[in-house]
């Protein structure tokens, strides 16, 4: 089931207390905005810590230490090549994920109405 269905059955249990703790670690995981840009790109490619530190402009032990917390979190994937630790989010619903919460801050911050 979808947030766009409007037939409000889904809407009426609460979801298993397990799944809503996941979840909330996942968005907290988000509310950090080199995570965020980080994501951004690991959602359209793979990079080795070095040269997502450049892509971010931060230094490498501080995205080593962002990616072990989006790993634990489920939302970052990892693949061995050679002596390369290559990361990549981990599957499309990641990916719709980040695209939902950048859509989300791009109504808030253009006034595009809701459309529910």
């Amino acid at each position: 089931m979808y947030a766009h269905d409007k037939s409000g059955a889904h809407w009426a249990a609460l979801p298993p207390d397990d799944q809503v703790e996941a979840a909330s670690t996942s968005l907290r995981m988000l509310a950090d905005p080199t995570r965020m840009r980080m994501l951004w790109l690991l959602s359209g490619d793979e990079y080795d810590v070095a040269s997502l530190a450049a892509a971010v402009a931060i230094a490498r032990p501080a995205v080593s230490q962002h990616l072990a917390k989006l790993r634990l979190s489920g939302l970052v994937g990892q693949r061995r090549e050679g002596r390369r630790i290559l990361y990549r989010a981990r599957g499309g619903h990641v990916r719709r994920l980040l695209a939902e919460v950048m859509n989300a801050a791009d109504h808030h911050l253009h006034g595009i109405p809701d459309h529910d």
